[in-house]
């Protein structure tokens, strides 16, 4: 299978605090990275230099991710499988789209304008691609057809409010199912593609 080069990540959290920022997308961790062994089909985990080449956020998940992973103590106190996500968010290359924003320091830069085609230009440059997460981006990007892998990590908690995943596209978004795994007891990792593949 050619290696995506735009993924959504996302996951739904059980934790009180984190529930209100951003309802069903308040943690986003690379699919990859929450295997125990950290290494999907060869592929190095997050521990050995990542999965993607970056991540393209919005204002509010670029804040809330800064707030959560900004700075080696953010893997101080996380649990073990998720140390190689929070010092790999911390040091990776991001970009942030946003109007509102008058600069970024963690690592990132600042895109305004032309959304897709910024993003198909990141896309395009050799390597791994992109992964982002959010509520407002992902569904921007998916109505423009620019998300070629779908990941998401399910908890059991109904947070009954907050923003829903991809609300408003204007068709539905029918994907395939290509993996999936139980990361703990409760928690299910499952990993998609568009059955209609966006145009390489």
């Amino acid at each position: 299978m050619t290696p995506p080069r735009a993924q959504l990540s996302s996951s739904a959290s059980a934790e009180p605090d984190l529930e209100a920022c951003h309802g069903a997308d308040a943690h986003h961790a690379p699919f990859d990275a929450l295997r125990p062994s950290f290494t999907v089909e060869g592929r190095p985990g997050p521990n050995e230099g990542g999965l993607v080449d970056a991540v393209l956020f919005g204002r509010p998940t670029y804040e809330l991710m800064e707030a959560g992973w900004r700075g080696p103590e953010a893997a101080a106190g996380v649990p073990p499988w998720m140390t190689p996500f929070a010092r790999t968010m911390d040091v990776a290359r991001k970009y942030v789209v946003s109007s509102s924003l008058s600069d970024v320091d963690w690592n990132a830069e600042l895109i305004r304008g032309d959304l897709a085609g910024t993003v198909r230009r990141l896309t395009d440059r050799p390597g791994d691609g992109l992964a982002t997460g959010g509520v407002m981006l992902p569904t921007a990007l998916a109505e423009l057809g620019l998300i070629d892998e779908y990941q998401f990590v399910v908890h059991p908690h109904v947070a009954g409010r907050g923003p829903t995943l991809l609300a408003g596209l204007s068709r539905p978004l029918g994907l395939e199912l290509v993996d999936g795994f139980t990361v703990t007891p409760g928690v299910v990792a499952s990993r998609y593609v568009p059955r209609t593949r966006p145009k390489e």
